[in-house]
């Protein structure tokens, strides 16, 4: 097979690159989505910190183009402001047909000679458990499984409310929790208000590190997002505080709904607060006719994983490994 390598056209290359993603994203992407996310980015200003650490934010992306001018296969490395020192986290993604001849490592080795170019001490990708191929792609070349985490979706068509579990939604509210959406409390001062809750339970999930992003860029990529909804942003609340919130973002391919966000304050769990938040975007995600949510869950966070799928009923998906080299 012939093909060559070459930087990324923005945004010319979308088209071809979005169906490649969605050979192992699970829910489906589109050029224009593509298109809007990298708009938000600035150009890349890579530093080094006191300890000559890669810091700072870049996102290079390359294709490979077979003889008929055909893009089949695709590669991302990017790291954030807020990235562990050293790491960067890459995607590498080959069509199906055009495997076995030597595009996939054709192309890593691409991203791999930037990485060291620019003194990454660490890269992460993250694979499908079932993707065998792959994995041992990535085992070749030094990388190693540290975490997995697990896909799980529940299918609304059949999903019927317990009376014990809803129940946990007025205990709660008889113990002083009251719920709303962010939708009846609008404005920068409760957007702030909800970030601060972000921020401290995000630290807790297993496997999270480095440093977490500012308002303005925790509001870009969570409140901005396509498909999430003021109303979609279910918040409890113990008098004027925030104490947990589930946060629910709407695919317009698929017209299902993802579970983007679920977090309780560490002091207000054990509670069923969590419980309650999920059975109330089930609520939404129902009255917004989905056929389906989806979530993942670290191997470690059997809370939530207990609540998701021993509670409410979430079917077991394959998850993903995430996979790590140190340079």
């Amino acid at each position: 097979m012939k093909y060559v390598i070459r930087k990324l056209r923005h945004p010319d290359d979308y088209a071809a690159v979005a169906p490649l993603l969605n050979l192992i994203w699970p829910e489906p992407t589109t050029a224009d989505r593509l298109r809007e996310d990298e708009d938000k980015i600035p150009p890349g200003q890579l530093h080094y910190n006191e300890e000559g650490k890669l810091e700072g934010w870049d996102r290079p992306k390359w294709v490979a183009e077979d003889e008929h001018g055909q893009v089949v296969a695709y590669a991302i490395a990017w790291r954030a402001p807020w990235t562990d020192p050293g790491t960067l986290i890459h995607t590498l993604v080959v069509h199906p047909e055009a495997r076995g001849n030597g595009v996939g490592g054709a192309l890593y080795a691409v991203l791999l000679e930037w990485a060291l170019e620019v003194k990454a001490s660490r890269l992460i990708d993250n694979m499908k458990e079932s993707d065998e191929m792959s994995i041992a792609f990535a085992e070749r070349r030094g990388y190693a499984k540290e975490r997995h985490s697990f896909e799980s979706v529940l299918d609304l068509e059949s999903f019927r409310f317990d009376e014990k579990l809803s129940a946990s939604i007025d205990e709660a509210e008889r113990n002083g929790i009251r719920f709303v959406t962010l939708s009846e409390e609008p404005g920068e001062e409760n957007e702030r208000k909800l970030y601060e809750l972000y921020k401290v339970t995000h630290l807790d999930i297993p496997g999270y590190s480095g440093d977490y992003p500012w308002f303005e860029e925790w509001k870009k990529w969570s409140l901005e997002l396509p498909g999430v909804r003021p109303e979609w942003i279910h918040i409890a609340k113990d008098g004027d505080r925030y104490v947990g919130v589930v946060t629910l973002q709407h695919n317009e391919q698929t017209q299902a709904m993802y579970h983007e966000y679920t977090g309780v304050l560490p002091e207000y769990r054990g509670r069923r607060i969590a419980l309650a938040l999920k059975l109330l975007g089930v609520q939404s995600a129902l009255a917004n006719g989905a056929p389906y949510l989806r979530t993942h869950n670290d191997s470690m966070n059997g809370p939530m994983l207990h609540i998701n799928r021993d509670l409410l009923g979430f079917r077991a998906e394959p998850g993903n490994y995430k996979m790590v080299r140190e340079l």
